[in-house]
């Protein structure tokens, strides 16, 4: 007999749950991570859900499916999906193995059968996260600055945000020990990205073994994105879930979009522990499911291309980040040298004006786009985020352009820039969208 929600919740906070049938077969036998899961997961119902007759899935490719909801059509102006690419609410088993086999190069062992879920790009792994273990009212730590993604997603499911000031130090992300142990007590999650965006900074082997040993400490999951990880230019960065204790509590998201320039897809992932990945595929597959077979094959050889094929890609974005980070202190600007990624991040504090109004004015009268540091967190508001990841020519040009917004702004000629204006739309309105 299934329990009333208001006692499932009890039995889990209190710890009784690790007495209950149901916890462990929500667990699917170690009821010890029901203490994770969110109310969402406890209240949907999980007899139903958890009965194959709910979503039968075929074993292969030589069953005759009889149960299909929608006719395979053999005409059309999209492709169909190769019949043996099965998706048995996790994903292609394809898909799978290729992100495996891409993770065993960086000395990384995941079982693709059970510690990997498919997802609608990075931001759905990552809403998957917040839908399987945070609930309203708990705490989610978050590093500032950081991708609007990742704490506006957190403010959606009503989280308390705490944030942990950070600061760059020749492309290593600095933090205090006492603010993120501040931030991480009676925490439930702590998110960051390695190498964070925008400042393209990464945390050392030091700094990585501090945040292991604070959230052993707090009993906090760590949820990590990935989504740049390609991008880095003075070697590897360590494996946070790779440390002693964060085995089981550490949830990895990445994509096809930052890595392998293939943002159409929307094909994205989430890796770790099994029962935290068994959990999020439980919230993704009633929210968000069935993403397309035929972007996960296409994702699936992307990820097999001989890695050799990224090396001129990745050198030349490193010529690129040294030609912008050079121009931008040309200008008096004060760009923080990137380690990884493909975006700076760019004091404008020495312009006189904040942040917002340089993305604004810059728009407005040299039509050139960069994103507003308010975006990215509290201390973002002299800041702005330029990206590098833009062709050669582009983004010379915009430099040049925008070299000159910020002579104008020291050397205000008022006939020049009222011309200049007049060229534009007077009623256009800004439009950062990414956010």
């Amino acid at each position: 007999m299934a329990l009333p929600f208001w006692l499932r919740r009890a039995c889990v906070r209190t710890g009784l749950a690790r007495f209950l049938p149901q916890a462990k077969r929500l667990t699917d036998g170690e009821p010890q991570f029901a203490k994770y899961v969110s109310d969402r997961v406890l209240a949907a119902p999980l007899d139903e859900l958890l009965d194959p007759a709910t979503f039968p899935q075929s074993s292969g490719p030589d069953v005759l499916n009889l149960d299909l909801g929608a006719p395979e059509l053999d005409s059309g102006p999209t492709p169909r999906a190769p019949r043996e690419a099965a998706d048995d609410g996790f994903g292609t088993a394809e898909l799978r193995e290729a992100i495996a086999d891409s993770l065993r190069r960086d000395g990384r062992i995941v079982d693709p059968d059970r510690q990997i879920l498919i997802a609608h790009g990075a931001t759905g792994a990552y809403a998957a996260v917040l839908d399987a273990f945070v609930n309203p009212g708990d705490r989610v730590a978050l590093f500032d600055p950081c991708s609007p993604v990742l704490h506006l997603g957190a403010k959606s499911r009503r989280a308390r945000v705490r944030w942990v000031p950070t600061w760059s130090e020749d492309g290593r992300t600095r933090f205090l020990h006492a603010g993120l142990s501040r931030a991480l007590r009676g925490a439930k999650l702590l998110v960051l990205a390695q190498p964070a965006d925008p400042t393209g900074g990464r945390f050392s082997a030091a700094d990585s073994e501090e945040i292991a040993w604070l959230a052993n400490r707090h009993d906090v999951l760590v949820c990590i994105d990935e989504s740049s990880g390609r991008f880095q230019y003075d070697g590897a960065a360590p494996i946070l879930g790779t440390l002693p204790g964060m085995e089981s509590r550490t949830i990895s998201i990445d994509s096809t979009t930052g890595g392998h320039g293939l943002g159409s897809l929307q094909v994205g992932w989430l890796t770790g522990h099994r029962q935290l990945v068994r959990t999020a595929a439980l919230c993704a597959n009633l929210n968000a499911p069935g993403v397309s077979t035929v972007c996960q094959r296409a994702a699936a050889t992307a990820l097999r291309r001989d890695r050799v094929g990224f090396e001129p890609i990745l050198k030349a974005s490193k010529e690129r980040r040294r030609y912008a980070f050079d121009r931008l202190k040309a200008m008096a600007l004060e760009p923080a040298w990137p380690a990884g990624g493909v975006t700076m991040w760019v004091s404008v504090a020495s312009s006189g004006i904040g942040g917002r109004a340089f993305a604004e004015r810059l728009l407005r009268e040299e039509r050139v786009l960069v994103g507003p540091g308010c975006a990215y967190g509290p201390s973002g508001a002299n800041f702005v985020r330029v990206s590098f990841a833009v062709e050669e020519g582009r983004l010379r040009e915009g430099l040049t352009r925008m070299g000159r917004f910020v002579e104008g702004l020291k050397n205000p000629e008022p006939k020049v820039v009222a011309a200049r204006v007049a060229t534009t739309s007077a009623a256009m309105e800004p439009s950062f969208s990414r956010v």
